[in-house]
């Protein structure tokens, strides 16, 4: 038999869930709230007021509830989980790791080796990330996030033909823009330009308002010969940030195929869209090589 408090506890919970999962943190901190005041350090109320505040990024509140929750139930997996994430977003990777060390003895959830894998690569720890990211990739084949963050880590330690294949893998199935733009810049450094462009381009179809992917399709265009795209290009991240434009000066001087352009403003009208001024001299010069 069920007795009152818990029935109510049960639908404050409820109804906070119902909340929290519509978009409407603040009525769910308020659900939560006024169950702990009924049932105070209740560990499930604990627990998702810790992921509510979690997700409205008040990190110290979300730590304080959560530890509440653990303090009753220590062996609860995903409150440890959620214990990891909180740390991670703080910055204390070292405790971010140790409710997963107890999750692990508890579960064999592939979230929580999934967890400790962001949490090293977060870390900075670039060989204990990759043996981690590996171990998530052999369970799960089909793993995107973890093809690409292989990807990424490849890249950064000069295996470039291993990270383009890694990054083709994860974004097979569509993929992240962020997987995407990592492609872009590996085949750049491979010089392969038309499928570095590929790569920027889906970027901006998948992300829109990207100046650092279209600064990129600019420069590997140019290194096509493709100017008149390059300056298009260009111009969107230009459009989409305009501390842009030191890059895309130095890009548009120091390419095989660019432009010397001998007024600044001349190059900032051109590239913000504006038309030159009746009258107004030539102010580019290509200067192909």
């Amino acid at each position: 038999m069920v007795n009152t408090n818990q029935g109510e506890s049960a639908d404050l919970i409820r109804r906070a869930v119902v909340a929290f999962n519509s978009g409407n943190h603040g009525q769910a901190t308020h659900l939560c709230e006024l169950g702990l005041k009924q049932h105070p350090d209740d560990p499930a109320l604990c627990h998702l007021l810790a992921a509510v505040l979690f997700a409205r990024a008040d990190l110290s509140g979300a730590r304080m509830r959560i530890e509440t929750s653990l303090a009753a139930r220590p062996d609860n997996v995903p409150a440890l989980i959620l214990a990891c994430r909180i740390a991670r977003a703080d910055g204390r990777f070292e405790a971010a790791l140790q409710p997963l060390d107890r999750a692990a003895k508890l579960s064999s959830q592939a979230e929580i080796l999934i967890e400790r894998a962001r949490t090293l690569d977060q870390a900075g720890n670039a060989l204990a990330a990759r043996e981690c990211w590996t171990l998530v990739l052999q369970r799960d084949p089909k793993s995107e996030e973890a093809a690409a963050r292989l990807g990424r880590l490849a890249w950064q330690r000069g295996a470039s033909v291993e990270a383009e294949g890694l990054l083709e893998r994860a974004v097979a199935g569509g993929g992240h823009p962020a997987a995407w733009f990592d492609l872009g810049l590996v085949r750049q450094d491979m010089r392969k330009f038309g499928g570095a462009a590929q790569a920027y381009r889906r970027v901006l179809e998948m992300s829109p308002d990207s100046p650092e992917a279209a600064v990129n399709l600019g420069v590997v265009l140019q290194e096509t010969g493709d100017l008149d795209e390059a300056m298009l290009a260009y111009s969107t991240a230009y459009r989409l940030r305009p501390s842009t434009f030191g890059v895309i000066a130095m890009a548009l001087t120091s390419a095989p195929s660019g432009r010397l352009w001998l007024d600044e403003e001349a190059l900032r009208r051109s590239l913000a869209g504006g038309a030159r001024p009746p009258g107004a001299k030539p102010f580019a010069v290509d200067t192909r090589r």
